[in-house]
């Protein structure tokens, strides 16, 4: 069944269509200078789209927001999540089916670009199983995938474009459409506007980017002008979604609006000179009683947390005296106890970080630890050392230090991996295979795994070998301990590395 979906009218007046199951097969590029209409189209191709395909927008400036309301999109609020709960709510919504916008608005620029490829990283390596077919707008695509290096940081533009690539690239046998909109094609990564088989060119002035956009269109040189006569809302069409020959049309109205409406001109106040000499060079307020920006509301085990210390504060008589080391030792035992069943349930090692503390603070006031309950920052490290197999005694004795110090280097979310490989190597274990690794970095990709283990390898901290039967020997450097060899293509974890925690 061929699903056609109506964009506005030709410029000879006749409907301008859109063939969707086309499109998922060939994705989309759309180009235009700023004013040109390109979120408006964007907008309509949504909205005519919704009822029939999942979607997923890239939403740097919070634009696309108000889809939500009318059309049931779940909105990600980027700022309030980690790049690894973001890559797992990618994950899910694949999973479950839910059209997403992912709202970047309030970030600057690196951390769109790291956010928006963990988001897009879990779209893309979601288990076979779940390849249905996703619309994934991505909007003011030069900012993720830029063609030259700018004031950000290598590694984010480096896994920014590599997740635009293998959206563009290899997406389409996942089930991923591209669509992305850009103001300067000359901008954007050649290697990722390429992959595109439509076209829709809005109005652009730079005679480089009119002649990009001519040559996609397979337009002459001198008849490139043309697209700076176009109006707002006006695009020429071109590929097997829209037409065979390059076509004219003005996209349709839309039922939905952005939130941030475009600006309008409006009459200056009367305020006389006087009046604004007072007002605008009036005094600055004292240091202390300068508006502070507000601070985001603090979750519900913030204030559960807070609250709890609250009374030791009024009441001096409530202060608990200091435990004894044998009381320490107690808590220490219950509170692995505590972790080590959570971390053996099927999904454990796939759940964010917040969800498992989630459910540590509910099991531990369940045992009355409700007062002694490790606050989030000392719960990520015992999660870190957990996932590695070590009890908080063994991770806090003197030849553990060293390791800890290396650790220190890598991303928090790294750190238990590397210590997971110290221990096989200092025990003389197998080493990892890559569904061990993947499962203690919290992925099902076997191949993010094997880049896990080159990028610790990059930063000086361990050497991997194979040796004559293919199996994985990885060294620590300096420290000279050694895995034994293992299998990186075993598929199951190895006995010791299921050890729980409670039993070392």
């Amino acid at each position: 069944m061929t699903v056609a979906i109506e964009m506005g009218n030709t410029t000879a007046g006749g409907a301008a269509t859109l063939d969707l199951e086309e499109l998922l097969a060939t994705r989309l590029l759309v180009q235009g200078n700023s004013g040109s209409g390109k979120s408006h189209l964007l907008r309509r191709l949504l909205e005519q789209s919704a009822q029939w395909v999942q979607q997923t927008i890239v939403d740097p400036e919070g634009d696309f927001v108000t889809l939500a309301e009318r059309f049931g999109h779940l909105v990600i609020d980027a700022e309030d999540h980690t790049e690894r709960g973001l890559q797992v709510a990618g994950e899910r919504s694949r999973i479950h089916r839910v059209s997403t916008v992912l709202n970047l608005e309030g970030l600057d620029a690196e951390n769109q670009m790291r956010r928006a490829a963990a988001f897009l990283g879990g779209l893309f390596e979601v288990s076979r199983d779940y390849w249905y077919p996703v619309l994934v707008v991505v909007d003011e695509a030069q900012l993720f995938a830029p063609a030259v290096a700018g004031e950000v940081s290598d590694e984010a533009r480096k896994l920014s474009l590599g997740a635009m690539t293998n959206l563009m690239c290899r997406g389409r046998k996942r089930g991923l459409a591209g669509v992305i909109a850009t103001q300067r094609l000359a901008k954007l990564a050649k290697n990722v506007a390429a992959e595109a088989s439509n076209f829709l060119m809005g109005r652009t002035f730079l005679d480089i980017d009119m002649a990009r956009a001519a040559d996609l269109l397979g337009m002459e040189r001198r008849q490139a002008e043309a697209f700076r006569d176009l109006e707002r809302g006006q695009f020429m069409a071109l590929g097997p979604a829209l037409s065979r020959r390059p076509l004219g049309l003005r996209i349709g109205p839309t039922e939905t609006q952005p939130r941030n409406a475009p600006a309008r001109l409006m009459p200056l106040p009367g305020t006389t000179l006087e009046d604004a000499r007072a007002i605008i060079l009036a005094s600055p307020p004292p240091e202390n009683v300068r508006p502070q920006r507000r601070a985001p509301a603090p979750d519900l085990l913030s204030q559960l947390m807070a609250a709890k210390s609250t009374p030791l504060e009024d009441d001096p008589e409530a202060i608990e005296q200091p435990l004894s080391a044998e009381e320490l030792a107690e808590r220490r035992e219950r509170l692995d106890r505590i972790l080590s069943a959570i971390l053996a349930e099927p999904d454990a090692g796939f759940r964010a970080i917040g969800v498992l503390y989630q459910e540590f603070v509910v099991r531990c006031r369940i045992e009355g630890l409700g007062s002694d309950v490790p606050d989030l920052g000392d719960f990520r490290r015992m999660l870190t050392r957990a996932r590695a197999g070590l009890a908080t005694d063994i991770a806090e004795d003197e030849a553990w230090q060293d390791v800890s110090v290396r650790a220190a280097i890598l991303p928090e979310d790294m750190q238990g991996v590397f210590m997971m490989i110290a221990r096989a190597a200092k025990e003389g274990q197998p080493c990892p295979s890559d569904a061990a690794i993947a499962r203690a970095y919290g992925t099902h990709s076997f191949r993010r795994a094997r880049r896990l283990l080159s990028y610790i390898e990059e930063q000086g901290l361990i050497v991997c070998q194979l040796d004559g039967a293919g199996r994985r020997i990885v060294t620590l450097v300096e420290l000279a301990w050694a895995t034994a060899p293992g299998d990186p293509n075993a598929e199951e974890l190895p006995a010791e590395g299921n050890r729980s925690i409670s039993a070392l």
